[in-house]
């Protein structure tokens, strides 16, 4: 099972198609900041989708933040600007721990990272539509979970 992880699309959503007939994900993690394109989302990518209300998606209903299990492991899904993100992963890291997550997957800062700290993976998949980090290549991530129920993780750079 594969799992497409992406964030911060700001309903700029060629990339997010790309990168959907790229992977061929079983599921996709959107976490946030699709700014009125979720529901668009949720019809037409052909899996099941969980998304989380970032901070300029207005008006959505969407929560902010979501657990589910996968393979054999809890996941922690948030935006990340209400955890503190653009300044350290430590209330994410708390959240996550209060959830009983070991793994904890966040957007907002527009910035891909996979490190590992305190026990809990932490997973930013980067911005698929407006990078920030040097050389601003869009990013996104899958999450390959493999027969064991184990999850391998990889952030992806967008092919031109």
């Amino acid at each position: 099972m594969t799992v497409l992880v992406v964030s911060d699309s700001h309903g700029r959503n060629d990339n997010l198609e790309r990168a959907i007939l790229q992977v061929r994900p079983d599921i996709i993690y959107h976490l946030g900041d699709a700014q009125g394109y979720e529901n668009e989302l949720r019809t037409g990518c052909g899996c099941p989708l969980f998304y989380v209300r970032g901070n300029c998606d207005w008006g959505s209903d969407a929560p902010v933040y979501q657990v589910t299990k996968l393979g054999n492991h809890r996941i922690f899904l948030t935006h990340g600007d209400r955890y503190g993100v653009k300044y350290s992963n430590a209330e994410l890291i708390t959240a996550a721990e209060e959830h009983n997550c070991d793994v904890a997957i966040y957007g907002h800062t527009h910035w891909p990272e996979l490190v590992k700290a305190d026990g809990i993976t932490i997973l930013n998949p980067g911005s698929i539509s407006l990078p920030r980090q040097p050389g601003r290549i869009p990013t996104f991530a899958t999450i390959d979970v493999d027969k064991n129920g184990e999850l391998h993780f990889t952030i992806n750079e967008m092919k031109p």
